[in-house]
């Protein structure tokens, strides 16, 4: 069932993006005994018993189960998840793969979203392998090797003169006017349930961390991540939630006191307001966690030093291990710490051919 967590209205599990309120919806089932319901998979559909779509919908190429690489940082140890390494090369491949299933499963052939380039670029993969036609809008400002091969995957992308909401804002006018569905990852409660795999795997790769720093704009991963080890934890598997860190764009802050400096590099996380956000405010307050935001001259830093490690990853991605180094300077990462990291995005993809 879906259920809003403004008003607790439930709806059935159909493909629907907010509650009648406008509130936002998470989809809800109880489940137990985590590793007897695992499939015999080396991929995503190894928790495909945790997710609300059937298996006859699902699309061809399936989200790849990502390696962790555990590094010291300091006096804390952090642990790296390659979610760059998925299909698109984005961790957005999760919530789209369950996504597009639950579309297909309601006979839905053609979409419309905005993004940065990411979610764009995972939908249009997606959507060419699938039948689904795919409307995608973006800013003239989007990197030109994600618009690159975003065109040769045969997405109808829109081009949107302003910044990420004044992109959000046209597409929606756009599916309304036209009678289209509308798929923003924003709102949609489905692509949650892709992310919150993320949670499920670091579970079985190392267990549970102390702290996860999540590169925060609109949510999906962060609250993608909460929910999976909430799940976890109704199902007696774990006792207790790691700390949230929301690390945030300077000059887009949400969670964070907004910066008048802003970010031109972390475009994946330029979304000042986030439809999410009561939502993510109430999980940084479960689980006494904080909010962090990281301006160019930190992330330029931060992308070096993981180049020299061998991580070839877009500037969003570096937004994490630049919060880590302040949060150490601040005493909030106490040390023998254990860090999850998520590297969300390629830095292939920035450089057009």
């Amino acid at each position: 069932m879906l259920v809003c967590s403004h008003c607790g209205k439930v709806h059935p599990e159909t493909f629907r993006l907010t509650c009648d309120c406008g509130g936002a919806l998470f989809v809800e089932r109880d489940y137990v005994d985590f590793f007897g319901s695992l499939r015999p998979h080396i991929d995503m559909r190894r928790y495909l018993n945790f997710l609300p779509v059937g298996e006859g919908y699902l699309p061809p190429a399936t989200p790849a189960i990502t390696p962790v690489s555990s590094l010291s940082i300091g006096q804390v140890r952090g642990f790296f998840k390659l979610e760059y390494l998925q299909p698109s090369g984005s961790f957005k491949d999760r919530g789209t793969w369950v996504t597009v299933a639950k579309l297909r499963e309601e006979g839905i052939t053609e979409v419309v979203l905005d993004s940065s380039g990411n979610a764009a670029l995972s939908f249009a993969l997606y959507g060419l392998s699938t039948g689904i036609r795919v409307h995608t809008f973006v800013s003239y400002d989007t990197s030109p090797g994600k618009l690159s091969l975003l065109q040769r995957l045969g997405a109808v992308t829109h081009f949107v003169d302003g910044d990420r909401m004044t992109v959000h804002k046209k597409a929606k006018e756009f599916a309304e006017r036209e009678g289209i569905t509308y798929v923003s990852h924003w709102l949609n409660p489905y692509f949650i349930e892709g992310t919150k795999t993320v949670a499920f795997e670091v579970y079985e790769q190392l267990g549970v961390p102390d702290h996860v720093l999540v590169p925060t704009g609109s949510g999906t991963l962060f609250l993608g991540l909460w929910k999976g080890f909430s799940e976890l934890m109704k199902m007696g598997e774990i006792n207790k939630l790691p700390k949230f860190v929301a690390v945030q764009a300077s000059g887009y802050e949400s969670l964070c006191e907004r910066s008048s400096v802003k970010s031109c590099l972390a475009e994946g996380i330029s979304i000042p307001e986030p439809p999410r956000l009561k939502e993510m405010e109430a999980v940084l307050d479960e689980t006494k966690g904080t909010c962090i935001s990281v301006e160019d001259s930190e992330i330029e830093r931060a992308l070096e030093w993981l180049r020299g490690k061998g991580f070839i990853v877009e500037p969003t991605s570096a937004t994490v291990l630049a919060a880590l180094w302040e949060l150490q300077e601040s005493g909030f990462l106490l040390p023998g710490s254990r860090v999850l990291l998520p590297l969300t995005g390629s830095g292939l993809k920035l450089f057009k051919d």
